[in-house]
């Protein structure tokens, strides 16, 4: 090892995948499994018709607290933290002063003047440090190390679950709390909510790292849950229309272009009663402004890229930084990330494209080793999405 070379950090799960066979890679300055010995279709297909158990415990966590921590987390992004009831999650974005996206994250309302976030593991530090920067004079921004994070995530996730914390089936998606998991040996507290990356239903699950490996072989005890490594996360998010950060979205992009305007609440564009305040703003509610949309929800702004939806027209795996051409050979575009999609059983992908080629079913085309593979814009999620909304 050279000494310009950092050691991979391991999850607490680490021991429970070297025995469980993974095989392990490097991911976000972790050692994490990127599959399990029945291979990353397998664990792809048992998430989306069981349910499936993922370590994402890279990812990072923390709390904002205080009387003013809402207002100040707001500041720094363009959606509505002060009005989001306690007991409910949002998505949101984490924006530089040119409106460009510095990671996207989730937070929660845990009432009494407490706000939990989770950030992407390759940028926490960076977050982290950020969000201190901005805002920590207004509220107390804590790291939260000592947890680790679980997701449980297919149609059965919840049979599952329930079987060991009753009363989560109660939840709704994007809605969560307190409970204690009973594993039949001991009794663990964890902080959970009905939401997750991969277009199922499901939970994510905060944990200290003490019990964490106790938490997941009770899980996987349960007849439908089975391990879930990296691979099959990527395919069943990209089939789900979810982005990446580092990949589909970074800070070359805006939440315009990235076509994530949906998480813009109204109350945050111009003539809501918060409008602006945000960095970027000024840029961002131009574009909304010149957008083509009637109300901006699927803004396509005149003169700049939009990110689309893409399926292959043949059985050819269109991967990421593919060139996109127009029919006359102009490069109009790239492709952000992409595979053959198991549950579609069809080439997908999404990327950015100059927003004259964003309209739905118009035809692009890929250049994959030379080859032109001629490919639609399509509609996303590209496989229909089942969360419970009670």
């Amino acid at each position: 090892m050279s000494a310009t070379d950092t050691p991979l950090l391991t999850t607490p799960l680490n021991a429970l995948h070297i025995a469980l066979g993974a095989r392990m890679v490097p991911f976000a300055g972790y050692s994490m499994p990127v599959q399990y010995p029945a291979g990353l279709m397998a664990e792809h297909h048992h998430t989306r018709k069981a349910a499936g158990l993922f370590d994402v415990s890279h990812m990072g966590q923390l709390r904002l607290v205080g009387p003013d921590a809402a207002a100040a987390f707001e500041s720094l992004m363009p959606v509505d933290v002060i009005d989001l009831p306690v007991g409910k999650q949002r998505y949101g974005l984490l924006l530089t002063d040119e409106g460009t996206i510095i990671d996207d994250l989730m937070f929660f309302n845990k009432g009494n003047n407490e706000i939990f976030v989770i950030v992407n593991g390759a940028c926490k530090a960076g977050d982290i440090a950020h969000i201190q920067a901005k805002i920590g004079q207004r509220c107390q921004v804590i790291p939260m190390p000592e947890m680790a994070l679980l997701a449980l995530q297919g149609p059965q996730a919840v049979t599952a679950l329930s079987r060991l914390a009753p009363g989560v089936e109660k939840l709704v998606f994007m809605t969560g709390g307190n409970f204690t998991v009973n594993t039949g040996t001991q009794k663990i507290d964890v902080f959970l909510t009905r939401s997750g990356y991969t277009g199922e239903d499901g939970f994510e699950i905060s944990v200290h790292n003490d019990h964490a490996d106790a938490l997941a072989r009770a899980l996987l005890a349960q007849p439908e849950v089975k391990p879930i490594g990296l691979g099959a996360r990527n395919s069943l998010r990209l089939e789900a229309g979810l982005c990446l950060y580092g990949n589909d979205i970074d800070t070359t992009t805006t939440p315009v272009e990235a076509s994530l305007l949906w998480a813009m609440q109204k109350v945050r564009r111009t003539g809501g009663a918060r409008a602006g305040g945000f960095p970027g703003a000024t840029k961002i509610l131009a574009a909304l402004a010149d957008s083509t949309g009637a109300n901006g929800q699927n803004a396509s702004p005149k003169g700049t890229r939009k990110r689309v939806g893409l399926i292959a027209l043949e059985r050819i795996p269109v991967r990421d930084h593919t060139e996109l051409q127009d029919g006359a050979g102009n490069k109009i575009g790239e492709v952000t990330s992409g595979l053959l999609g198991p549950t579609i059983d069809k080439p997908v992908a999404m990327g950015y494209v100059d927003t004259a080629f964003s309209t739905l079913g118009t035809q692009v085309v890929a250049i994959v080793r030379g080859k032109p593979v001629p490919m639609e814009v399509s509609a996303m999620p590209f496989v229909p999405t089942r969360y419970y909304r009670g």
